[in-house]
């Protein structure tokens, strides 16, 4: 693929993600309008609307598994791998905004990768409560939810907040509370 192509195809995907996660409705010739290239250009490379969401989702899906593999969650202690991670995954999150749900439900083989990258996180916060990092005494799903939200908030309520520093702030806050100590 020619440089020019690799970097329309690229800005026609991040437009997708963001444009459809402000309205799930939105149309291939208003993606196309917003990323300023022809439609004709979008339908040359997907088919369909659902062709230009799965790759939406494949993206972001692409994305997700290199931070969690450039967080090393098995090999890294606790925090360090935390905070790799929570550092990787707010700009994915901003980059590719798109609520996934509803496609996951459509194509078994993006929903099964979906789920085993969820299990690897999950492991790795059982690691961290089996290693005294997390309180043992709370439901893993709970936890779970927590990172979730702590990361949402980081990625989407506060934008201007490079992904470092916001990274330190959800690791901070995971590990440590809010609570005076």
């Amino acid at each position: 693929m020619r440089a020019d192509a690799a970097r329309n195809l690229m800005t026609v995907l991040h437009t997708g993600a963001r444009l459809l996660a402000e309205d799930p409705s939105t149309s291939v010739a208003a993606i196309a309008n917003e990323a300023g290239v022809d439609r004709t250009t979008v339908h040359r490379r997907f088919v369909s609307r659902e062709a230009l969401l799965t790759a939406v989702f494949e993206a972001k899906l692409d994305s997700t598994e290199q931070v969690l593999d450039e967080a090393r969650l098995t090999e890294a202690p606790v925090p360090v791998a935390l905070h790799r991670y929570a550092e990787g995954i707010i700009p994915v999150s901003r980059e590719w905004p798109v609520d996934t749900a509803r496609l996951m439900q459509q194509d078994p083989d993006a929903l099964q990768r979906r789920q085993g990258q969820s299990e690897r996180l999950t492991d790795f916060l059982q690691r961290a409560v089996d290693e005294g990092f997390l309180r043992s005494d709370v439901p893993l799903e709970w936890v779970r939810a927590v990172l979730d939200q702590l990361v949402a908030s980081a990625a989407h309520q506060f934008p201007d907040l490079a992904p470092p520093q916001a990274a330190d702030i959800v690791v901070d806050t995971f590990l440590n509370g809010l609570g005076r100590a």
